[in-house]
């Protein structure tokens, strides 16, 4: 075997012990004696599908030095069957062993990446390529969806990026069916779209705070699959993630933006009353996961009391579904050979310059 066999195959390993060890401290912290036979299966479960990830090549490509591969992050975050969102430690660091040195430290080499990848998707739908991908972020307040714009969608090219922050629908988005405004803004071919907020509000803030009748909301979460089922058969990659965060990391944050002058822009008396119901809408979010974690378009989970490791982790789930589409630059609909010897033809021709100071100074005399 080749030494650099050897050597990805160690790393496999290694990456699929960190899981397995993530889960099981898990297991230990969490969890009841009633419910432990179940819980045990699907950390097996977990565990066997990295395994599989691994086996097949989809977890084990690092494109940055030093870093897990992407796929890792995949399946260490991905919401599948028998997923308990209480089960979740919003301070831990699914897939990855270093600290937040060696977490900042990787931001740069995969923003590039990102950004490298971002433009040949720009430059694939200018020569007619229709694909594109649709990168939505939920979570509750303070939770950090704006630190993942700033250093993870900032990444990119802004002439390839869409950014769209749903706030309280406006009279005219409540009089038409509740997907209407979500369709308005998906991204085009080419473009990286990104949902701060999204149609999951309705079935979030919506349940929670009854804003429809329960028969209506109770519907709404087979139109939003079907939905993101057509959206991704029209060649759009979608990555949903939820920004976990404890009760206890908001109430420190917003004591943070009362504390600072500088900080009560971002302070809304209303977070307040949001923070009161904060059971409900962890009940919300099973749900809404339950129900619309799908083949198609999955939950990925982030814990995100550790804001440095929700944007490592958000910056690799948006580099494996670039690295998924894997799109490519176009070739050329030219003679590179003809054009080329054009240019250097052109090499000694000297066009006017109407700035040349002596032009000026001759029509002048």
């Amino acid at each position: 075997m080749a030494k650099g066999k050897k050597n990805k195959d160690k790393k496999s390993r290694k990456e699929i012990e960190i899981i397995a060890k993530d889960l099981a401290v898990r297991k230990m912290l969490r969890g009841s004696k009633k419910s432990k036979n179940a819980k045990d299966g699907i950390a097996q479960a977990k565990v066997s599908e990295l395994v599989a990830a691994v086996a097949d090549g989809k977890a084990s490509k690092s494109v940055v030095k030093g870093a897990p591969a992407p796929g890792v992050f995949e399946v260490a975050l991905r919401a599948g069957d028998g997923f308990v969102l209480a089960d979740v430690d919003p301070a831990s660091t699914p897939g990855f062993i270093g600290d937040k040195a060696a977490g900042e430290a990787l931001m740069a080499p995969l923003a590039e990446q990102v950004a490298d990848l971002q433009e040949r998707l720009y430059a694939e739908a200018k020569e007619g390529g229709k694909r594109a991908v649709l990168l939505i972020i939920q979570g509750m307040d303070t939770s950090g969806k704006g630190g993942i714009m700033r250093h993870v969608v900032g990444a990119a090219d802004p002439q390839g990026i869409r950014i769209t922050a749903f706030k309280a629908p406006t009279a005219e988005e409540k009089a038409r069916p509740f997907l209407w405004r979500i369709r308005n803004a998906l991204p085009t071919p080419g473009v990286i779209g990104v949902f701060d907020r999204s149609q999951y509000e309705d079935v979030l803030i919506g349940k929670v705070h009854e804003l429809a009748p329960r028969a209506t909301i109770g519907r709404r979460y087979a139109q939003i699959n079907s939905f993101e089922k057509s959206v991704a058969a029209s060649g759009t990659k979608i990555v949903k993630v939820m920004l976990h965060i404890s009760d206890e990391e908001q109430q420190a944050r917003l004591a943070e933006r009362l504390a600072n002058p500088e900080k009560y822009w971002k302070f809304n008396p209303g977070d307040l009353g949001e923070r009161a119901l904060w059971g409900e809408y962890m009940d919300a979010y099973q749900v809404a996961i339950d129900k619309c974690s799908t083949e198609v378009a999955p939950w990925y989970v982030v814990p995100a009391d550790k804001k440095w490791y929700a944007r490592l982790a958000v910056m690799n789930l948006l580099l494996a579904a670039l690295l998924d589409l894997d799109p490519q630059w176009p070739a050329a609909d030219f003679d590179v050979a003809e054009m080329q010897a054009k240019l250097e033809a052109m090499g000694d021709v000297t066009p006017d310059d109407p700035t040349d100071e002596s032009s000026e100074d001759a029509d002048e005399s």
